[in-house]
């Protein structure tokens, strides 16, 4: 009896010290602090943590929590209706959208990656020469992930995004005991509410203060990015978006997309507008507002005024169509021709904060070199 009584407790001990990591000085019960995003959230308690997923998509009814944790432990984790129970010794990851990309970067974890569905999308030349090695699967489409390739792979996890709550690839996934979990940062309401998703990751990687390190960073570069143009007294109106079937498509006044406009302080023409998602508007009542806007942001996927012009002669009657001041991140592409902007926009705001404003007020940043943004060729 006395040696089952030993052995128990230096199993018990065993699992404690290799959960001990988990903790990072939290209070039992703790949450961590955030800041700007309401998608998520994450609580400590001893030997394992709940990261609660609260908006993975538009109007999502279902709340998911996932416990992570060292699968061994004693902790009774039936108390409680998780999605899954996650190691907390993650090796092997699949990500699904390229804003991940540089949150695993950033970390210091991108060699976990093992697949990706549509690597030609990824532009990070790290993550590319990871990818021209072999050492990241291609999956395919992300509407239809080749689930035969990840039931090879094995990874620990599946980092994916729904729209709707209906994905028969997670559901096959799941089933074969590889857990999924759900990223939302592409819900959120502000750029910096995004940004702050790359604790998400820290979570899972047992990172939480590099994380929270590396966010603060960007939301200090971000603030001190937006006080420059605090007290500009010109503010140059801006026309976004572009045409597609005759309807025009620009951002809300609501939007992240907007909140950048704001923070540069200018004149978006349509900052006043509260909507879901794109405001969808004719040629007409667009022209009639924005034919003399100083500067024409973004564009839609149009790379050159030859490409604008070609496919509507409608653009060229736009004062920024004619003074040559229409910009867009579409010309910054990775080598197999994903654009930087939806992969590493997400993650550094202050980024394309600053960009807008070298664009927008090009003598509060005299030295800077804009990183997604570029005159349309």
């Amino acid at each position: 009896m006395k040696k089952i009584f030993f052995l128990s407790l230096i199993l018990l001990l065993s699992c404690k010290s290799e959960t001990s990591n988990l903790i990072l000085d939290k209070m039992e019960g703790e949450s961590m602090h955030i800041k700007y995003a309401e998608g998520f959230s994450v609580k400590y308690f001893g030997d394992y943590k709940v990261l609660t997923i609260k908006s993975p998509w538009p109007k999502s009814q279902k709340v998911y929590k996932y416990a992570i944790t060292n699968k061994n432990s004693f902790v009774d984790y039936k108390s409680e209706a998780f999605e899954s129970i996650i190691d907390h010794k993650i090796k092997s990851i699949v990500v699904t959208s390229t804003t991940h990309i540089p949150a695993l970067e950033l970390l210091g974890i991108e060699n976990a990656l093992v697949g990706f569905p549509g690597c030609d999308y990824i532009s990070s030349k790290k993550t590319r020469t990871r990818i021209d090695n072999g050492l990241v699967r291609e999956l395919g489409k992300n509407e239809g992930i080749n689930t035969e390739v990840i039931l090879d792979l094995q990874p620990d996890l599946v980092v994916g995004f729904g729209v709707d709550g209906v994905n028969k690839t997670f559901e096959t996934i799941s089933k074969a005991n590889i857990p999924v979990l759900y990223n939302g940062d592409w819900v959120e309401k502000t750029p910096l509410a995004k940004a702050e998703w790359i604790k998400f990751f820290g979570v899972l990687f047992n990172k939480e203060q590099k994380a929270d390190s590396i966010f603060k960073t960007i939301e200090t570069n971000y603030r001190k990015a937006q006080l420059l143009t605090k007290d500009t007294k010109r503010k140059p109106t801006i026309l976004s978006g572009a045409m597609y079937k005759d309807v025009w498509y620009l951002p809300n006044g609501s939007s992240p997309e907007a909140q950048f406009l704001k923070d540069a302080n200018v004149n978006y023409l349509w900052e006043n507008t509260y909507d879901k998602g794109s405001l969808a508007l004719s040629f007409e009542t667009v022209f009639n507002k924005a034919k003399s806007a100083d500067i024409w942001l973004s564009p839609s996927y149009y790379t050159s005024y030859e490409d604008l012009e070609k496919a509507s002669e409608l653009y060229t009657q736009f004062d920024a169509f004619k003074t040559k001041q229409i910009y867009s991140f579409s010309n910054t592409k990775g080598k197999n021709g994903g654009v930087l902007y939806y992969e590493l926009g997400t993650a550094r705001p202050d980024l394309v904060l600053k960009d807008i404003i070298k664009v927008c007020h090009p003598k509060l940043l005299p030295d800077y070199t804009t990183v997604f943004f570029k005159p349309l060729q």
